[in-house]
């Protein structure tokens, strides 16, 4: 098992920015990918962003131009940077890690809740 935390979620305004960060531990726990799912009200989670190595970065549509994703050179450690919030983006904020030896393992941190509202 390899513990993954998430921290940064709040309440904002619309229009508002808010950055999220994730990070992995396990030393031995090599990361392949790291990356954001969003779970609404009704429990279904929807893809937002993840990153690789070098360039290889995913949006969702709905996050591209205004969110960010970025991994830190540790390779453990992920950022979402959300700008120009708008109610939609409410939800509790997952973080996922890939890794490990081939089959990759995938697991989940308890996620972090983002409330866009005035």
């Amino acid at each position: 098992q390899v513990p993954v935390v998430e921290s940064g979620g709040g309440l904002v305004q619309p229009g508002g920015s808010l950055s999220l960060s994730c990070a992995a531990s396990g030393s031995n726990f090599a990361v392949f990918r790291l990356g954001w799912y969003r779970q609404g009200s009704g429990n279904q989670r929807e893809f937002i962003a993840s990153i690789g190595s070098g360039t290889d970065i995913l949006y969702a549509n709905s996050a591209k131009g205004r969110f960010t994703v970025s991994r830190d050179t540790d390779s453990k450690t992920v950022h979402l940077r959300m700008d120009n919030l708008n109610p939609d983006d409410t939800g509790l904020y997952l973080c996922f890690v890939t890794g490990g030896a081939i089959p990759r393992r995938t697991f989940w941190g308890q996620g972090t809740q983002v409330t866009v509202s005035s």
